[in-house]
């Protein structure tokens, strides 16, 4: 390995995705000699097999079942059926129009970009395409790839991950989705109104597992008005091939059968193979483990992004990337409070939460010093416009903060905002209540449940 002393950059970053990028464009913009590397494409799995090509696919499933449900709204519309290749032209040209523009501002920065595949090979150094690049300190932001279950092969062919589910070529007659969490219940919805009949298997008790029971209860209701079959609490024993698809087995022995199987049970670190063992990094289950300040046990080594074991959200990691650029900088850096960060589950209708749970509030604070409250979006104009039901459920500790938003409806991922504002700002029910919310948006529905909790509900029985 030749070793290449002539440069020693401030920030050596092996990982491209949504941290690693966040973290060379602060970096740069602060001063930092920044080296980033990436294998594949900069954006990672966010931009190019995540967040950005998903909600596409959804967005394109709202424009078919508007189209299906146009008579309601007194338009005549007919509804021929799904282009695919014109679907992944479509999705393909908003993730290119993405990636050029990320591209365009790491040159801006003056990032010292390097394409291919790196290793770390010592705590102040990363080899790369026969090249050893020094740096001050390193920061590993390997990201994950989708996770599969002891014994279930995923093939690519008829047991799939969701990255063959954004490039299949067509759409499937019928699928089973196994796991209810974000990515399984987002591909259930986007395959529903694109005409796939699905089935999920969860082996928890509810779709969407990590969310307020109460928002869990209403997707579930609203998937059953889809037609969106689900089976929870049994756990996944087997998958086999027929003669024309996949059957499925339970631990109880239920089968089930469809055309694909889309293993959407989590993803994994990036980790293995690429030196961190050796350097002495401290690592559970292939996980990164951190302290608050994305330091690792290694003084020269930060971890950030879906490679460390928090919340694996794009906007998770651009803030732990900023963390750590702004903490090398010798800024003062704040830890992240995960519970206030914003949660969207982009299915129809959305799933969208800050803060934590009315189990965990009661947990933490006890039973009888919480205090919940629920907004049904029937009570709302633009909700009703927009034929969307839904609540907005407050969890707040009595005569306190509110420490808890749950939302389930169409649009309310475009709600969160506020709602992460009243979260990190420990506002008082009272305090938002005194807001003017415009009318008629959906958004007035955040207004009208704390004006409910405050004691002065409008569009609302006592």
């Amino acid at each position: 390995m030749a070793n290449d002393a002539s440069t020693v950059f401030d920030l050596v970053i092996l990982g491209g995705g949504s941290g690693g990028y966040a973290a060379a464009l602060r970096g740069a913009q602060l001063g930092l000699d920044v080296a980033l590397i990436e294998k594949d494409k900069v954006g990672g799995t966010c931009l190019h097999r995540g967040c950005i090509p998903t909600k596409a696919l959804l967005h394109a499933g709202e424009i078919a079942d508007q189209a299906r449900e146009s008579e309601q709204f007194g338009v005549k519309a007919t509804f021929e059926g799904i282009d695919v290749p014109a679907v992944h032209k479509y999705k393909d040209e908003v993730i290119s129009g993405l990636y050029k523009g990320l591209q365009g501002l790491v040159a801006s920065r003056k990032i010292t970009y390097i394409e291919g595949e790196g290793r770390l090979s010592s705590p102040t150094s990363v080899d790369v395409n026969g090249q050893r690049i020094q740096g001050r300190h390193i920061l590993l932001a390997t990201g994950s790839v989708p996770k599969s279950l002891p014994g279930l092969e995923i093939d690519g062919n008829r047991i799939i991950s969701s990255d063959h589910a954004l490039v299949l070529d067509r759409v499937p007659q019928s699928a089973i989705v196994l796991g209810g969490g974000v990515i399984g219940v987002e591909f259930a919805s986007a395959w529903k109104s694109f005409g796939t009949d699905v089935t999920i298997i969860e082996g928890l008790k509810h779709l969407a597992p990590l969310e307020d029971e109460n928002s869990s209860k209403l997707l579930e209701r609203a998937f059953r008005k889809r037609g969106i079959k689900f089976n929870l609490g049994t756990f996944f024993s087997k998958a086999e091939y027929t003669e024309s698809g996949v059957k499925v087995t339970l631990a109880d022995g239920k089968e089930f059968e469809a055309e694909v199987l889309l293993v959407a049970v989590g993803r994994g670190p990036v980790s293995a193979g690429l030196g961190y063992e050796e350097q002495g990094v401290a690592m559970d289950r292939g996980y990164v483990l951190v302290d608050e300040y994305m330091r690792t046990n290694v003084p020269t080594i930060s971890a950030v992004g879906d490679l460390v074991p928090t919340l694996q959200l794009a906007h998770v990691g651009f803030a732990e990337g900023i963390l750590v650029a702004e903490r090398l900088a010798g800024l003062k850096a704040v830890p992240i409070d995960y519970d206030g960060v914003p949660r969207v589950t982009y299915c129809h209708p959305e799933v969208a939460s800050v803060g934590i749970t009315e189990a965990k509030a009661k947990e933490i604070y006890g039973a009888d010093k919480v205090v919940a409250l629920k907004y049904n979006l029937a009570g709302n104009g633009k909700s009703k416009i927009l034929k969307t039901a839904g609540e907005i459920k407050l969890v707040q500790v009595k005569d306190g903060a509110v420490v808890g938003v749950h939302m389930v409806g169409d649009r309310m991922g475009e709600q969160v905002g506020e709602a992460q504002l009243i979260y990190n700002w420990e506002a008082l029910p009272a305090e938002v209540a005194q807001l003017i919310h415009a009318h008629p948006t959906q958004s007035e529905a955040l207004g009208e449940a704390h004006l409910a909790l405050a004691g002065k509900p409008l569009h609302s029985h006592d």
